[in-house]
């Protein structure tokens, strides 16, 4: 055999291989390598971050989180060594889908406390409410990506394009679930600093009742106030761009699963590089550099103010969730 016919007869075995993918190409592994020694490293610095700063929450929002991306991207790099396998490939799929949903509920909870330290006066929501509400629509979301996720592979390994379809399309609800809900969060949080900055707070009846029975309503001269410091303008800039980088992602994955199957995005593998995993990376490594346990956590203590606040319902401290 010529040179020439062995050149052609690699190109024409690479072609078939990426054909019989489910990609539609094959995964690189210098990049799912690159990927999953990145996720790996923020996991183990944030299990002990976690640990130091005594914030065990962490364990089932970005620690998970870092684990489920860790799973998708091994199974994105088990498909550069046997792209023709299915079972790789659904791994990647529906663990890449729902990994950064944990992450995404951090968030919620670290706009809580900061809400909690600059005032609950300020806000549309309490902290406890957006505990309460926020996560609930992220656990939501994540069920029904999972049970997207769970539908697509059934049907991928018995060949059901129906299935499969069904799958996706469960799949993208929970993915625009969890857009709708980081955009309804961004635009309480904006309101949040807005009114705090220009020291307006939230038009109530009133916020609680005191000992005596008398009401405290909102305009009273008693509405504490928190200092904004350096750190806690630190940890907003970063959940600012934490939030971000979600955003950015939700809207590919959205864009991605409306495409469909064989959409030119879904077989495009930068785009997922780029669009998903490396957001996901900027967004889970912001919360190492800035961890709420540094930027955050002496404010988060349980003083006799914050217990008797939680009394009375109006406060949620981060550290007891």
């Amino acid at each position: 055999m010529s040179l020439l016919e062995h050149v052609q007869s690699l190109v024409t075995s690479a072609e078939a291989s990426r054909q019989d993918s489910q990609y539609g190409y094959t995964p690189s592994k210098g990049v799912t390598l690159t990927f999953i020694i990145l996720f790996g490293i923020s996991t183990l610095t944030h299990t002990a971050q976690s640990i130091f700063f005594r914030m065990w929450w962490v364990f089932p929002t970005i620690i998970l989180s870092g684990c489920l991306e860790i799973l998708g991207w091994s199974g994105r790099f088990w498909s550069s060594i046997s792209p023709d396998l299915s079972n790789p490939f659904m791994i990647q799929i529906t663990a890449t889908i729902i990994g950064p949903t944990p992450l995404v509920a951090a968030s919620f909870l670290i706009l809580g406390a900061i809400i909690r330290i600059l005032g609950p006066a300020y806000s549309r929501l309490s902290p406890r409410a957006y505990s309460i509400i926020f996560v609930s629509c992220d656990i939501l979301s994540l069920v029904i990506q999972g049970a997207g996720g769970g539908i697509a592979s059934s049907a991928s390994n018995n060949n059901d394009l129906n299935g499969a379809k069904l799958g996706s399309n469960v799949m993208l609800a929970g993915i625009v679930l969890q857009l709708a809900a980081i955009s309804f969060y961004a635009i309480l949080a904006c309101e949040f600093l807005i009114r705090y900055t220009h020291n307006r707070p939230v038009p109530r009846l009133f916020s609680r009742k005191e000992r005596n029975g008398s009401l405290v309503t909102l305009s009273s001269p008693t509405i504490e106030r928190g200092v904004m410091t350096t750190k806690i303008k630190l940890m907003i800039v970063a959940l600012a761009f934490n939030t971000l980088c979600l955003f950015i992602r939700s809207i590919y994955r959205t864009i991605e699963l409306a495409d469909g199957w064989n959409g030119r995005i879904i077989l495009t593998e930068v785009y997922f590089n780029v669009l998903d995993g490396a957001m996901v990376v900027l967004a889970i490594y912001t919360l190492n550099f800035a961890h709420p346990g540094l930027l955050i956590g002496r404010s988060m203590g349980r003083n006799r103010d914050a217990v008797d606040a939680e009394k009375n319902g109006s406060t949620l401290g981060l550290r007891t969730l």
